[in-house]
């Protein structure tokens, strides 16, 4: 018999702040008696559980399994006070923990504002979400709520940028309020009741993991539909559903582009090329112009040997001019077919800019190259005049 009662494990004294599971053994208007596993049984008090109605749990009755705050330690004098409100909390408390350890995102329902930003409810616990964090929230929401000059707190200094203003959430007639928002957690200290929450890294997560997923899913050489979303000097950008791709200003027409808004517009709807894919890296290329044949590659099609064509002059050289008939495709007209007379540099006959009508001499597509003659065409036209 010593040997039996020295094997079982002595049962520790409650304390303060301990959680602990029990079965219901009497529920009545005095509170509710509980069979905690030890000596006395612990009394949960009728205002330590207020959360079962708010819940909508309905009323509490024998045998059913809770979990519970000790409020006082069972005594000389009697029961252990318990209480299911503050379990609620405790619980809530650790899983804000236990989301910040993890980097996992909460879901908060949104109960006031005040001059900082919003108060929300994550599993029974209030907590801040400063207005920097704030995304999909209204500003109107904080406009009432700040006085003209109204930087800080009532020494004039500034307060904190994350830190909960003193002053409690006030009512807002506002849709916002008893919207749920995704969060993630910034800071819990337990000690403090201060919890910090921020959507805006909430909605990154997001959008990091939406990215992540169609980067997996994209293929170079496929053809996907997206919205411009930004416009810069080097190229566009394209919100593939989640995942920005670039469309390099070399990449945005076969045509040279002196700017990409003359191509695109933010808010277009286009379709594009997928170029690459640098998983990596997270970066997609992307491409307008692949969607079309390169105009070199049908250029027999629509020009032939001798044809007299319109052509701008685009670059002058000491060996020639340049002059484009369409797009990419430009051609070289050499110094010796700009005039039957000698010249010492071709600006003696044309400048750039200048609208001109040449003949074709050659045309090399696999080379991308056009000889072309201004001359020749001249004397073409003095001809047919005369």
């Amino acid at each position: 018999m010593g040997a039996l009662l020295d094997s079982v494990e002595a049962v520790k004294p409650l304390r303060r702040g301990d959680v602990v599971e029990g079965i219901i053994m009497r529920a009545d208007p005095d509170g509710v008696l509980v069979n905690i596993g030890h000596k006395a049984e612990g009394l949960i008090p009728p205002g330590e559980m207020r959360t079962v109605d708010r819940h909508g749990e309905g009323p509490l009755k024998e045998g059913d399994e809770i979990v519970a705050y000790v409020v006082k330690g069972e005594s000389a004098e009697g029961s252990a006070i318990l209480s299911i409100d503050r379990a609620v909390g405790e619980q809530g408390w650790r899983s804000l923990q236990k989301a910040l350890d993890s980097g996992g995102r909460v879901t908060g329902k949104i109960l006031g504002f005040n001059r900082g930003g919003a108060i929300v409810e994550v599993e029974a616990v209030q907590a801040f979400v400063p207005i920097s964090q704030l995304v999909t929230v209204s500003r109107e929401n904080f406009r009432e709520l700040r006085a003209p000059g109204d930087v800080g707190g009532s020494n004039g200094e500034s307060a904190p940028a994350d830190s909960p203003p003193a002053d409690p959430p006030k009512p807002a007639e506002s849709p916002d309020v008893g919207r749920e928002l995704e969060l993630k957690v910034l800071e819990v200290n337990r000690g403090r009741n201060r919890a910090i929450l921020s959507e805006r890294q909430a909605v990154q997560a997001q959008r990091d993991e939406r990215k992540a997923r169609i980067i997996q899913e994209l293929a170079e050489g496929e053809v996907r539909k997206g919205k411009v979303t930004g416009i810069s000097s080097f190229g566009a950008f394209v919100d593939l559903g989640g995942a920005d791709g670039l469309i390099h200003i070399s990449e945005l027409s076969w045509s040279p582009v002196a700017s990409p808004d003359e191509v695109v517009k933010i808010g277009q709807e286009v379709e594009v090329f997928v170029l690459r894919v640098d998983a990596e890296n997270r970066k997609i290329a992307l491409s307008l112009k692949r969607l079309h044949q390169e105009p070199w590659e049908t250029i027999n099609e629509r020009y032939e040997i001798g044809d007299l064509v319109k052509a701008t002059v685009t670059k002058l050289t000491d060996f020639g001019a340049f002059a484009r008939l369409e797009g990419s495709v430009e051609g070289l007209i050499h110094i010796s077919e700009l005039s039957p007379r000698v010249i010492n540099h071709p600006r003696d006959v044309v400048g750039e800019g200048d609208e001109l009508t040449v003949k074709i001499l050659r045309i090399e597509p696999e080379r991308r190259r056009l000889g072309l003659s201004l001359k020749q065409a001249d004397d073409e036209a003095a001809e047919a005049e005369a």
